[in-house]
């Protein structure tokens, strides 16, 4: 049985092990190596490496051994070449030092640093990614994972994905695995000044991050957080240096503060910022990494940090994602033991300060007037917050006079703090790119145009239709349906302001039905395209599930997405299947419990404020009738199948981009096309240009001929008993 192999070494396509430090290798391979999946492995190329054994997929070469870029590079073979591939004994590494950019060192802790690196295989001298090793994560690590990427998400913004990372020691083996009990910290010079995460440090730090040697923020910074900074600074001061007054007025003042609101909002920031104006030290923590320990482990770490906050002066404990701890549908031990403690801490005269992006999954015993007595909100900004934000974020960049600031506020609704930072930082890059031997590079609009069509909000990073770059100008004829789409779904977003003004509620929401192909999902995204709104789509079926309670919970969190997402488009197609007439169904209430929800959230006691609910059917009688009542969505708008002027205004939109012979003749085709529905004549026009490079190859032009030679294939999928039934429909239910 041989100690190693060598094989060739070649970057694997698929994305799910990308740069995770995964390698794949035929199971003959792995048997004859005596290795099992999750094994490290040592690989020697012109540099060596580590990585993770796995078993590739069948049909899988034996002579290969398939790898991501990143490790083809820490191998130094970005041409390819032989790679020997030994096993390793497990070691667990005691310390790994890394360094990175800048802007990420300040923003990632030490804390989160280790989640992302958690279950990989390093050695000094390699490349790493951020993106954690979730491919194969031991069973207890797999909430701590995720829990590590949502909050690289929402610190890091869209950058988390691509950026890169420098290993320069490891101890406790040339090639180590990352546990939780590795010490894992950033490093500017000798591996000593890497801080044990054993050591707690009380300090004043820069937002979102927990290093305590940068800056403070000042409150000037947060900008649109001034009225709950405001409230913290009062509640502390008094708290800190004025007992005395509270003593002689018979009273005392509790300092749990629950502060709640997006990710990525400042929630943080905004207490180290109050902190620091106060002179008090902030002491914080990640909740999910406490709540990934053993229950001893954790009580013994809060009962320290308790000690560390009282011996410090006045101190914050910052205690971020506290969901973790004090989880509402399943409090368990340590849920009590964090309760006690923080009674504990705020009779001492300690603040406590807990942050969550989710108010609804904590305990609300943690509420409770001894201990987070207090509830501050951090709004989503609007679209003149973002401006200030801009104004901060860019504050030190050469800005070109092009730039407007307004406009990219306008161009990015649900955007929080950190998504507005991150793409700061993506317009930078851009623009350092673009300007490399340039002595005074300067940030261009190009370059937000650039970083807009990659940069996307973290609350949109489920269910999002993509928007195409259409709008409803370019949508052929149906001048009444667009007229009804636009009052009821882009003024609400558009014009809030105006509909307060005249007190009156704007629509709630619309359904769109008509026979299939006719256009309602493309209306759909040419809205998107034209009201600057984000959106969430969902196919009916989508949010249903057998296991009882989880469809009434994805309905929930659609909505709670879309209101911090606001102004948000939600989207529902296939709404017959998500909301059909309650008490028909066989599926033992499934359907009927989900309409219910869907209900409640449309017009409840929960506001729905700036957000605008689109079905689209083609069934509109199978639906539960108190969806359509006003109030939910009220507007049925028809879309009829085109006339012969409506198909010839969509040959035309379908054929833009088609180098089309002026010989076509579109009013004289589109009148011939009895039948077609919009989808048809795009597909006609599709099938003329499949028809002309069948003809040559080299084809620069689209003939008449084609498109008559199209024609014979293509047929019309309009149903006539169907198409007449719906409108019958129409003009019994006519929505004004």
């Amino acid at each position: 049985m041989p100690d190693d192999l060598t094989l060739t070494v070649t970057q694997r396509p698929a994305a799910l092990d990308a740069r995770r430090g995964i390698v794949r290798l035929h199971p003959e391979v792995m048997a004859a190596l005596a290795i099992n999946p999750g094994d490290p492995l040592r690989l020697t190329g012109r540099r060596s490496t580590a990585g993770i054994a796995a078993k590739a997929e069948p049909g899988a070469s034996r002579a290969l051994l398939y790898a991501d870029d990143l490790t083809i590079g820490n191998l130094g073979l970005r041409d390819g070449g032989q790679v020997t591939v030994t096993p390793v004994p497990v070691v667990a590494a005691r310390r790994v030092a890394l360094t990175g950019p800048a802007e990420i060192v300040a923003i990632v802790s030490p804390e989160m640093l280790r989640l992302a690196l958690l279950g990989k295989v390093v050695t000094a001298g390699d490349d790493v990614s951020l993106l954690p090793q979730d491919v194969m994560p031991e069973a207890a690590h797999r909430s701590l994972v995720e829990a590590a990427r949502r909050s690289l998400a929402n610190r890091v913004g869209y950058a988390w994905t691509s950026t890169l990372l420098q290993v320069l020691a490891v101890e406790g083996a040339d090639a180590a695995l990352v546990t939780m009990d590795t010490v894992v910290g950033w490093q500017d010079g000798q591996f000593s000044t890497v801080r044990p995460e054993a050591e707690p440090v009380l300090a004043t730090a820069h937002p979102a991050s927990t290093d305590p040697d940068m800056p403070p923020p000042s409150v000037d910074d947060l900008p649109g957080l001034r009225t709950q900074a405001q409230e913290l600074t009062e509640l502390l001061d008094l708290g800190f240096h004025h007992r005395e007054v509270l003593g002689r007025l018979g009273t005392t003042v509790s300092l749990g503060v629950l502060v709640s609101g997006p990710a990525g909002s400042g929630k943080s920031a905004l207490v180290r910022a109050v902190a620091a104006s106060l002179g008090a030290g902030v002491l914080p923590v990640w909740g999910p990494e406490l709540a990934a320990l053993t229950n001893d482990a954790a009580a013994t770490r809060l009962r320290g940090l308790a000690r560390d906050v009282r011996a410090g002066g006045p101190a914050v404990l910052l205690i971020a994602d506290v969901e973790a701890l004090a989880p509402r549908d399943e409090p368990g031990p340590l849920s009590t033991v964090f309760r006690q403690i923080v009674a504990e801490l705020i009779a001492s005269g300690a603040a406590v300060v807990c942050t969550t992006s989710r108010p609804e999954a904590v305990d609300p015993s943690l509420r409770s007037p001894d201990l987070l007595a207090v509830q501050l909100a951090v709004p989503l900004p609007d679209a003149a917050m973002r401006r200030e934000q801009l104004r901060v974020l860019t504050r030190g960049m050469p800005l070109a006079e092009d730039v407007r600031l307004d406009d990219v506020a306008g161009r990015t609704p649900g955007f929080v703090a950190a998504d507005l930072g991150a793409l700061a930082r993506e317009a930078g890059v851009r623009a350092a790119l673009r300007q490399k031997e340039a002595e005074s590079p300067t940030v261009a609009m190009d370059d937000f145009e650039a970083a807009l069509d990659v940069v996307r909000p973290t609350s949109m990073a489920e269910s999002t239709l993509e928007v195409a770059q259409v709008t409803l100008d370019e949508v052929g004829d149906m001048v009444e349906v667009k007229q009804t789409l636009t009052e009821s779904v882009l003024w609400p977003l558009t014009y809030p302001d105006t509909f307060a003004r005249l007190g009156v509620q704007p629509p709630r929401g619309v359904l769109l039905y008509g026979p299939p192909g006719c256009g309602k999902t493309f209306l759909v995204k040419a809205i998107a395209g034209t009201g600057k709104a984000n959106v969430l789509s969902v196919k009916g079926a989508e949010l249903l599930s057998k296991w009882v309670g989880d469809s009434e919970r994805a309905v929930r969190e659609l909505f709670r997405r879309a209101r911090e997402a606001a102004p948000t488009l939600v989207f529902l197609d296939e709404v017959d299947a998500l909301a059909p007439t309650r008490g028909q169904a066989t599926d033992g209430g499934t359907t009927d419990r989900v309409v219910a929800a869907l209900l409640t959230e449309l017009d409840g006691v929960e506001s729905l404020r700036n957000v605008v609910v689109i079905g689209a059917t083609n069934r509109p009688d199978l639906i539960d009738p108190a969806l359509l009542r006003p109030g939910r969505l009220e507007r049925l708008v028809f879309v009829p199948p085109p006339d012969g002027e409506a198909r010839a205004a969509i040959l035309r939109a379908s054929s833009k981009s088609v180098p089309l012979d002026e010989a076509v003749d579109f009013d004289a085709l589109g009148a011939d096309l009895d039948g077609f529905s919009a989808a048809d004549c795009a597909a006609l026009i599709r099938e003329a240009a499949l028809t002309a490079m069948r003809e040559s190859l080299e084809a620069t032009t689209v003939t008449a001929e084609h498109v008559a030679a199209a024609r014979k294939r293509v047929r019309p999928s309009l149903d006539p008993v169907q198409v007449a039934w719906l409108e019958a429909y129409a003009s019994t239910h006519a929505a004004g």
